[in-house]
């Protein structure tokens, strides 16, 4: 018995016959089924998860898309995939919408919110969609069996062209980049304040960054004393890697890069450091330069506000 299980395992390992259960052997145990994870979060609060979209929509000048569903529901797992695993719709929800994900529950979570938006839940069934625009004004509601492939067509599920359509239809309309930053001109000179100009693009994980530090609230106090705040997205601003490159004279080493604007719309100081770009400064040498902008450019800021700000920084 022993001679015949040394062989069978000596066959096993040279690859010349597959693994065989050998009597005698304990019974192999199965394997332990994966554990599916949940689309949607039934402990969430939607009303603060689409505060939250609304906020970084207004950041972006991009649109909203809810939604509703439950996690006992076939087709809003069918929607989600396709969502996920189809490239140029991963592209447009990354660049064009905040996603929000909602639990209605058995019809009976949530249900004040699909009110509120005009969601006809009951009527329509889910998955159900709808698009608000940076203000929190409804862009239109959609149920989507109209985007399911045809009937009879495998596999089910919904269709690419449809669902790409609609996201393309209701996404907000391009910016030009260089109106956005002569808005921000004009704002500062309003209020004698001077420009924080900061390009980025969605697929940049340090400009999100840079954008979500900014966006603290202790830290958006002390930055809105002095400047007003202009975001430039390279990719969905038409015009936006140009003025990148007219501002930078094509010396911008990547993005996140930013510029401190005079009221007036002259480059007083920008993120070029002595060891080029330091796009969102986490290094020490990096928050020194950022530093540097800060009191180089004469912005209104206290030295106390200053070192607040640095401080966060080597926190982070």
């Amino acid at each position: 018995m022993r001679l015949a299980r040394t062989l069978v395992l000596s066959l096993v390992a040279s690859g010349l016959v597959a693994a065989v259960a050998i009597a005698g052997d304990p019974p192999a145990k199965p394997a332990a089924a994966p554990q599916a994870v949940p689309i949607y979060n039934e402990k969430a609060d939607a009303h603060v998860d689409i505060a939250a979209a609304l906020a970084q929509a207004k950041r972006d000048h991009s649109r909203v898309l809810l939604q509703w569903g439950a996690n006992w529901c076939g087709w809003c797992k069918m929607l989600h995939a396709t969502c996920g695993s189809d490239k140029d719709i991963k592209k447009k929800l990354q660049y064009e919408y905040q996603v929000v994900l909602i639990d209605i529950g058995r019809l009976d979570k949530h249900m004040d919110l699909a009110t509120k938006y005009g969601a006809t839940l009951k009527e329509s069934g889910v998955p159900f969609l709808t698009v608000l625009d940076e203000d929190g004004a409804v862009v239109t509601n959609q149920e989507t069996s109209s985007l399911e492939k045809p009937k009879g067509e495998e596999p089910m599920g919904h269709d690419v062209a449809k669902v790409m359509s609609f996201l393309t239809k209701h996404q907000a309309p391009a910016l030009k980049a260089d109106e956005v930053v002569a808005k921000a001109v004009a704002a500062a000179k309003s209020d004698g304040k001077l420009v924080f100009l900061h390009f980025g693009a969605p697929w940049c994980g340090w400009c999100h960054k840079l954008e979500a530090w900014m966006a603290k609230p202790e830290i958006h106090a002390i930055l809105a004393k002095a400047f007003v705040d202009v975001k430039v997205d390279t990719d969905r601003m038409t015009g936006g890697q140009d003025l990148l490159n007219a501002h930078s004279q094509g010396k911008n080493g990547g993005i996140p890069w930013c510029e401190i604007l005079s009221a007036d719309g002259k480059a007083l100081v920008n993120s070029n450091g002595p060891k080029g770009n330091i796009g969102f400064p986490a290094q020490a040498d990096e928050i020194a330069w950022f530093v540097s902008m800060l009191k180089t450019s004469g912005a209104t800021l206290t030295d106390a506000e200053i070192a607040a700000l640095e401080a966060s920084l080597k926190t982070k």
